[in-house]
């Protein structure tokens, strides 16, 4: 029999829609998998993804550090593999949270099943509603090393007054160290260092008599050398630091369960301080 245009274009119509129908298909797929718990989809695949910042030492440098090695134990507590999932800080806290918790980065890839080293901070948290920021696993704060034979007491930054100081311009050291007095100490400020280890290892080396920073990036460099002395930097009202935590999505909530009790669990047994102290770090507890 010869096929009418009517028949080709009801032909043509099925095979449109049998292919639409095929389409819709696999696009439901992923929706509901997603529909699933975040824990089971985790087991399912076998891999806890975890995000964790480049070039932040001595929590994630090369693969290595305080970071990765909580990831590991993470992972083995969900009785699973790790994939690790390093990537470069965005302009703020807010745009790292979108990238690599919620929704993904723009380059591809992302987000992560979990990020490390978010700050617990309920502003952070009342500006991001899609995220949960919990388990806080350490407290950080800004501190200052100096050689003691070249500055033997700091009771105030005017013991250091004329002599160099090393400091990451762009961060949280740099800026309180630049307005501190009233900029009374810009001119003796090196601000070339890209963090608080690299300003370390000037100290270290004798091309300063201090060194401001992070405490754990002071400590990983400088920890048990009696010639230094780390210290609180010594500005009024100083914060006594930010505690550090976890992110994941906000509707994971299976996840953050079973990773708070990982991180109580390490914290307890003293596997957590274990991770610092090969780090040269003091764990101070959130």
């Amino acid at each position: 029999m010869a096929t009418t245009p009517s028949d080709a274009r009801g032909a043509g119509r099925r095979r449109w829609l049998a292919g639409a129908g095929a389409t819709l298909a696999a696009l439901a797929l992923p929706a509901l998998a997603q529909d699933k718990p975040a824990l089971q989809r985790i087991r399912e695949r076998g891999t806890l993804v975890v995000g964790v910042y480049n070039d932040m030492p001595p929590f994630h440098v090369g693969g290595q550090g305080i970071d990765v090695a909580l990831a590991g134990a993470l992972a083995r507590a969900l009785e699973v593999k790790l994939s690790l999932l390093p990537f470069t800080a965005d302009e703020n806290m807010d745009d790292d949270l979108r990238n690599m918790v919620w929704k993904g980065h723009y380059l591809g890839f992302g987000p992560a099943d979990v990020l490390l080293h978010v700050p617990v901070d309920r502003p952070l948290m009342a500006a991001n509603p899609r995220v949960n920021i919990f388990a806080p696993y350490y407290r950080e704060r800004v501190m200052i090393a100096r050689n003691l034979a070249a500055a033997p007491r700091m009771e105030s930054l005017d013991d250091l007054a004329g002599k160099p100081i090393a400091v990451p311009g762009l961060s949280l050291a740099g800026w309180l160290l630049i307005g501190a007095d009233s900029g009374k100490y810009r001119e003796q400020l090196s601000t070339r260092w890209k963090d608080g280890a690299e300003a370390a290892g000037a100290l270290q080396r004798g091309e300063v008599v201090a060194a401001a920073g992070n405490a754990s990036e002071l400590e990983s460099v400088l920890g048990g050398d009696a010639r230094f002395a780390i210290e609180p930097l010594p500005l009024p009202r100083m914060r006594d630091g930010w505690a550090v935590g976890l992110a994941v999505k906000k509707d994971s909530e299976d996840l953050a369960h079973a990773l708070q009790a990982a991180v109580n669990a390490v914290a307890d047994n003293g596997e957590l301080g274990k991770m610092f102290a090969a780090a040269k770090v003091g764990w101070r507890k959130p």
